[in-house]
Formats: C-alpha cells, sequence, structure tokens
C-alpha cells in the first residue's frame, strides 16, 4: 500500500494487482483529487482490507473504493463486499474488462454497487472524472452521523494506553492515535489540562477529556450502550462471545426479548483472532473481529439490546425470576439466562511478565499492537490455533517471528493447514520444548530469559514484543455456591451433572436438565465455559442457537 502523508483527510482507495494499472489509477485519481482526498491504493484484496481497518482505526472517512474485477486470492466483487463491513458508506465502484459486464450487474444487487467503469478508461476526463464527480458529490450529501472522532494521547509502553486502544478497536469506536512525546500530543495534553503523568487522555468526540478512564466510564462517553432499557427480559446472555451472539441472534430472531451482556466487547478470543480459516462459509477465511462485528449488527437487527463493560457478579434464583447482579450494585431479571462467558488466556506466572503486562507482553492477539512490531522480532508462546493464526499475522510485518512451544510438537494442539502455513513461512521458527524463564525490563519488555524443557538450558535473547497464548480458564468465579462447576471452573450441564441417573443436588423439577441446562432451572450454558465443549467458533455458535431452542422449550413449561 502507497498513500500519502501529513494530516487527516477523506479518502478514495483503489486497488488492482496489476502494478502498472495501479499506479496508473492512482495517477489519473491524484491528478484531479489530490488536493481535496487522500487518495490510497493497494495491489491486493487483502492488503486493501487492511488499509481500511488501520483508516477506520484512525477515524478517516473513505468516499470511493475503487475495485479491480480479476484479481486473484479475492476478485473485486468479493473485496467489495467485506469493505462494505468496514465503510458501509463508502461508493463502491467495479474496474472491469468488457468480457466481465455480466458479473459486474449482477454485483448491483450482490453488494449494492453504484458504478462499474469498463477499461481502458482513458480519456479520464470523459470516462472516469465525471462518474466519481456525482459518487463524491452523493457521498458529501449523505448523512453518515459522524460527529467526530475520539483522540486518545497516550505512550507506546502505558498499559492502560494500549488496554484503551484495544477497547475501543474491538467495539469498532473510531478513534486517532497521539503519542504524547509528539507536538499534537502535547497540545492536547495542554488543552485538556493534563500533565501528562497519567495516561492516557481521551478526548471523546464532543471534547470531553478523560484520564486514564475506566472502561464502563469510556464505554459510556463514546456512545456505548451500558444501561439496561427494561427491568425484566424473557431472556439475558452473559457474554459477547460466539456462543452468546448465535444466542443473542436466534434469542431476538424468534420474538425473545434478548439482552446480551459483554465485559468488554462483543467477539471475546475469537473476535481478536486475525484470521479463522475453517469457519463454515468462508473459504478464504475471514477475521475474527469482521465476522463477530456481523454478528453483533445481525443480533442488533433482530432487536437484541447490547451492553458493553458492564461486569456481572451475581446470579440469583428469586421465584420464577433469574435476577443478574451487576459488580456496581444494579441488577436485572428475567425469564432465563444463557451463561456464555467464555474464557480467558491464562497469565505467565514467569517473573517478570505481570509487571511488563502491557508494555510488550500482551495475552491475546493484541492486534492494535501489530503495526508497531513492523521490522522488530516478535516472540508468540502457545501450541494452539490462537498462536498459530497470531504468528502468521504477524509475520507479514515482523522481522522475524518465533513461536514458543513447551510440548514436543504442534500436532496435539494445532490444526494441520495452520501447521503447514506455519512451515511455509520463512520468517517463522517453530522452538518446541521450550518455555518463558522470565521477562525483563524497566519500563517496557527488553529481553526473555528462554529455557529448555529436556536440557534445563537458558538463554537470554533480547525482545520487545511477545504474545502469549498458554491455555485458558473459564470466567466462571462468580457463579460460585449457585452453579454447579467443576474443579477448573468450567460449568457442569445436562448429562455431565446426572451420570449416575440422579438429578443434582437441589434439582426439584419431575424432568431431567436438558442437554445444556445447568442445576438452576432456565440457566443454561453454551461455548467455551462448558465442561468439555469443542473450543470452536462454529461449535459455540452451534450451542447458542440450541440453548435459545432449549429456553423455548422451558419457557413453554414453566
Amino acid at each position: 500500500m502507497t498513500q500519502a502523508v501529513g494530516p487527516a483527510r477523506n479518502v478514495i482507495l483503489t486497488v488492482d494487482d496489476d502494478p502498472g494499472v495501479s499506479r496508473a489509477v492512482a495517477r489519473d485519481l491524484r491528478r484531479r483529487y489530490g488536493e481535496s482526498y487522500r487518495i490510497v491504493r493497494a495491489e491486493s484484496g487483502e492488503a486493501a482490507l487492511e488499509a481500511l481497518r488501520e483508516l477506520k482505526l484512525r477515524g478517516d472517512q473513505v468516499a470511493v473504493v475503487l475495485a479491480d474485477y480479476r484479481m486473484p486470492q479475492m476478485n473485486g466483487i468479493e473485496f467489495l463486499e467485506q469493505a462494505l463491513d468496514v465503510y458501509p458508506g463508502a461508493r463502491r465502484v467495479l474496474l472491469t474488462a468488457y468480457a466481465d459486464t455480466s458479473a459486474a450487474i449482477d454485483a448491483i444487487n450482490v453488494i449494492d454497487l453504484d458504478h462499474y467503469l469498463l477499461k481502458p478508461w482513458d480519456p479520464p476526463e470523459e470516462k472516469l472524472y465525471p462518474v466519481l464527480d456525482d459518487l463524491l458529490q452523493a457521498w458529501r450529501a449523505a448523512d453518515r452521523t459522524c460527529v467526530g472522532t475520539t483522540k486518545v494521547v497516550g505512550h507506546r509502553w502505558s498499559a492502560r494506553s494500549s488496554g484503551v486502544r484495544e477497547f475501543l478497536a474491538r467495539n469498532q469506536v473510531p478513534y486517532r492515535w497521539f503519542s504524547s512525546d509528539e507536538p499534537e500530543g502535547r497540545r492536547l495534553l495542554a488543552a485538556a489540562g493534563a500533565d501528562g503523568q497519567r495516561l492516557p487522555l481521551v478526548v471523546t468526540p464532543d471534547g470531553t477529556p478523560l484520564v486514564a478512564p475506566e472502561d464502563p466510564d469510556l464505554a459510556e462517553k463514546v456512545g456505548l450502550a451500558t444501561t439496561p432499557a427494561e427491568d425484566f427480559y424473557d431472556l439475558v446472555v452473559i457474554g459477547g462471545g460466539p456462543a452468546g451472539l448465535g444466542a443473542a441472534v436466534y434469542g431476538a430472531s424468534e420474538g425473545l426479548r434478548t439482552l446480551l451482556v459483554e465485559r468488554s466487547a462483543t467477539g471475546g478470543q475469537a473476535g481478536q483472532s486475525s484470521r479463522i480459516e475453517n469457519y463454515l462459509g468462508f473459504p478464504d477465511g475471514v477475521s475474527g473481529a469482521q465476522l463477530t462485528e456481523r454478528a453483533r449488527r445481525q443480533a442488533t437487527k433482530f432487536g437484541a439490546e447490547i451492553l458493553t463493560a458492564r461486569e456481572v457478579s451475581g446470579l440469583e434464583v428469586n421465584g420464577a425470576a433469574r435476577t443478574i447482579r451487576f459488580s456496581d450494585g444494579s441488577a436485572v431479571a428475567a425469564h432465563s439466562v444463557i451463561l456464555a462467558t467464555g474464557v480467558s488466556y491464562r497469565q505467565l506466572a514467569a517473573p517478570g511478565c505481570s509487571d511488563l503486562n502491557g508494555c510488550g507482553v500482551f495475552y491475546g492477539s493484541a492486534l492494535t499492537e501489530a503495526a508497531a512490531c513492523q521490522g522488530h522480532d516478535v516472540y508468540i508462546v502457545g501450541g494452539a490455533n490462537s498462536a498459530g493464526q497470531a504468528a502468521m499475522y504477524l509475520s507479514r510485518g515482523a522481522k522475524s517471528v518465533t513461536l514458543l512451544v513447551r510440548g514436543e510438537s504442534l500436532a496435539a494442539s494445532m490444526s494441520h493447514y495452520l501447521i503447514q502455513q506455519l512451515a511455509e513461512t520463512p520468517n517463522i521458527v517453530v522452538r518446541t520444548g521450550t518455555v518463558v524463564e522470565a521477562a525483563h525490563g524497566t519500563n517496557q519488555l527488553e529481553r526473555l530469559t528462554l529455557k529448555d524443557v529436556a536440557s534445563g538450558h537458558e538463554e537470554l535473547v533480547d525482545a520487545q514484543w511477545m504474545f502469549v497464548f498458554i491455555g485458558a480458564e473459564p470466567l466462571t468465579d462468580w457463579l460460585d455456591g449457585t452453579v454447579l462447576r467443576d474443579e477448573r471452573g468450567f460449568i457442569l450441564a445436562g448429562p455431565d451433572m446426572t451420570v449416575d441417573g440422579s438429578p443434582p443436588p437441589g434439582w426439584e423439577l419431575d424432568r431431567p436438565p436438558y442437554h445444556l441446562e445447568t442445576n438452576v432451572p432456565g440457566v443454561f450454558v453454551a461455548g467455551d465455559a462448558r465442561y468439555e465443549s469443542a473450543k470452536r467458533v462454529a461449535s459455540a455458535v452451534g450451542e447458542g442457537a440450541m440453548a435459545v431452542m432449549l429456553v423455548h422449550r422451558y419457557l413453554e413449561q414453566s
């Protein structure tokens, strides 16, 4: 991707896999629109999508996207369909040869194509500019509900700055990042009356300054829903990962008054995945953020209410009602509850890791940090799919990516397709039988001590970036004393509670628990938090849908 530098402007993006054509299109666009628009070009659909996501995170507006139809891996129609998820208001143009006009006409209905242009477009004064002039006029006249952009002033090695960026990005809130040691960052700090000792400074679109805000306050100030609209619902879904989103979609679409409560951002661990390639219906793969954002939009389209940055602290049984307590003391009740709380990445116990969390040590993908890894050596700890997907994503810009795996091989924990991809990527090294013994650094990660499990040999390596994926722990401590769990905290349900044929303790109904039902009637579990679950996106979505079916059965018999 090539692009102009300088202040943010409205953008015209063009993508063509032929470098000569790509340069020619960009040249003609700059000649006419370069004074008013920033011209960004890419030479593949994937590169163009990355560019769009970067522009989105920065809060830039994309006015027009031009894509060539015949591109390998991802053709122009497929690209424009995915671009629609990132910038639904951008005008879409397909560049096509005469032989492909039928595909272009079909795309008008498939992706709401605004126009298609036949190649060659010479002279542009007759065949290109009049079309774009009309599209840009329509784009400027449209209400894009953009009232400003959130600004974040922070430092690269500030843990809370990293956390705020991740929170905003995962919740699809556009923002602009300013380093606290750069002129514009210092100007914003001065304007807010902040001395820069506590970071980040967040300036909301209406100009409200927030110093090192916690997620609930930040969510409210940037326009995310944090308070339920009602006191009572048919169904409350706790957790916004694939299982929770699946339950919300099916519950709301089938007429249940549905509330979804999420402690951070919808998507869960899957939403942080840089690429999911084994999910049904996406042969070219899909990013976790894109998949879960589509699901979130789908749920809200059917009428589901979604709360963000709300911590659930308790579950109570009050007659036929199931009451959910929040950490701030408030509560909401429902006829039924689906627990889709998912899991969190286990923390590295090695000395130094906790002190450097967010300052070079990250749990999960932390995709907002990927751009800063360009040209650096990156270490990834873990041997499952999430670690492999992160390695592939970061290898695009990093100097090297080293995968540290405790086991003797990847075969026991990683999908075969990912193992092959890792082996074929020259700047990825897999070190099996290796663990992190310690992390070193004052204000940021500087070095790692690595230990060979078999020999006990230790090695000190320079490192600024380490991403950790070492298994997961269920987020279920708040259910202690109410819902049955195994010794690791995973929720027991259905047959797993009735191994000897007898009902669970305290069960008073004359029927056994349904398949996904816990020991509390009307409270169900779906996804990774369930005992012996499959830990796959597709199965989590399926369990969310199945749980809703069982909710209907429960409500009919209540």
